[in-house]
C-alpha cells in the first residue's frame, strides 16, 4: 500500500502545481481588478460633487431667474395702472376740452345776439332821434360836449368834476346833514338852491342823479337807519324833495339812488377821510330826460 503510495504521490503533486499556479494568477487579477475599482470609485465621488455642485448652481440660478420674473410681473402690474390713470385723465381732458368747445359755441351765440341787440338799438335811437329831430327837440349827445360846459361853483363845500360821460357835481353831506337824521339844514338848503340854479342854466332839461354816499363804515349810535344804504336814500330823497319843490329842476328828470359806504372818494381810515365821503352827488347825464311831449313816443 505504501508502496503504491509512494508511487502516486508525485504524479499527484506532479498535476496540483499547475493548479497551483493558475489559482495565483486569478489572484493577482482580482487584486488588479480591487485596485482598479478603488480609483473608480474615487473618480465616481468626484464627478458626483461636481454633479451635486452644478445641481446647486442651477438651483440658485433658477430662484434668480424666479425672482426677476417676479419684479417683472409687479413691474408690469405698475405700468397697467399707471397706463389706466393715463387713459382716465385723458378722457377727463377730452371732456373739459368738450365742454370748453361748448362754452366757447355758447360764448359766440350770445356775443352774435348781443351784436344783434346793439344794431337794434342804435336803430332804435335813431329813429328816437329823427322823431325829435321832426318835432324840434335836440338830439341826445354825449357829454363831450358837455365837457366845455362845466358849471363854475365857487361856493363852499361844492366841488365839479368831469367822469367820462358824467359831470359829477359833489356837495358835503356834513353841510347838508350836520345831525345825521336826514334832515336839510337851512345853509345846506341855500347851498343847493345855489347849485339848482347853475344847473337850469346850462343842463335844464338833462337827467340828473342824485346820488347819497357816506364815509363811515358803521351807523352812527342811536341811528333810525337800518343800514348805510337806508340812511344815504334817506338823504338823496330829502334833496330830492327840496330840488323839486324848491328849485326850477322837475322831478321827472331827477333819480335818487344810495350807495351806503360802496364808492368812497378817498380812504375811510381817518375822520377827514370820512369826512370826504360823506357826500351828495349831483350827477348830470348826457341825455335829456323825456317829457309830456316826448315820453310816449
Amino acid at each position: 500500500m505504501l508502496g503504491r503510495l509512494g508511487v502516486k504521490i508525485p504524479s499527484i503533486v506532479g498535476n496540483l502545481l499547475p493548479r497551483i499556479g493558475s489559482f495565483r494568477g486569478g489572484l493577482l487579477c482580482l487584486g488588479c481588478l480591487l485596485a482598479g475599482c478603488a480609483e473608480n470609485a474615487l473618480v465616481l465621488k468626484g464627478q458626483l460633487q461636481q454633479l451635486q455642485q452644478q445641481q446647486l448652481a442651477l438651483s440658485r440660478q433658477s430662484e434668480e431667474l424666479q425672482n426677476r420674473a417676479h419684479a417683472l410681473d409687479r413691474d408690469n402690474q405698475e405700468k397697467d395702472v399707471l397706463l389706466a390713470q393715463a387713459q382716465q385723465r385723458a378722457q377727463a381732458a377730452e371732456a373739459q376740452v368738450a365742454a370748453l368747445k361748448e362754452q366757447l359755441a355758447s360764448l359766440s351765440r350770445q356775443l352774435a345776439q348781443t351784436r344783434q341787440d346793439q344794431q337794434a338799438a342804435e336803430s332804435r335811437v335813431q329813429a328816437l332821434n329823427a322823431s325829435l329831430q321832426r318835432r324840434g327837440s335836440v338830439t341826445i349827445q354825449p357829454n363831450s360836449s358837455l365837457a366845455q360846459k362845466l358849471p363854475a361853483l365857487n361856493l363852499p363845500g361844492v366841488s365839479v368834476r368831469q367822469d367820462g360821460e358824467l359831470i359829477r357835481i359833489e356837495l358835503s353831506g356834513g353841510t347838508l346833514f350836520p345831525n345825521w337824521d336826514g334832515r336839510l339844514s337851512p345853509e345846506g338848503g341855500r347851498l343847493l338852491a345855489a347849485v339848482a340854479h347853475e344847473i337850469v342854466r346850462d343842463f335844464p332839461d338833462h337827467r340828473i342823479g342824485v346820488q347819497g354816499h357816506v364815509g363811515k363804515t358803521t351807523l352812527p349810535p342811536g341811528s333810525p337807519w337800518r343800514s348805510l344804504h337806508h340812511l344815504t336814500y334817506a338823504e338823496a330823497m330829502t334833496v330830492f324833495d327840496f330840488l323839486a319843490a324848491q328849485t326850477p329842476l322837475r322831478a321827472d328828470q331827477l333819480e335818487v339812488s344810495g350807495h351806503g359806504s360802496n364808492f368812497p372818494l378817498v380812504s375811510n381810515a381817518t375822520p377827514q377821510g370820512q369826512q370826504r365821503n360823506h357826500r351828495i352827488e349831483l350827477v348830470i347825464y348826457p341825455d335829456k330826460a323825456p317829457t309830456a311831449a316826448t315820453g310816449n313816443l
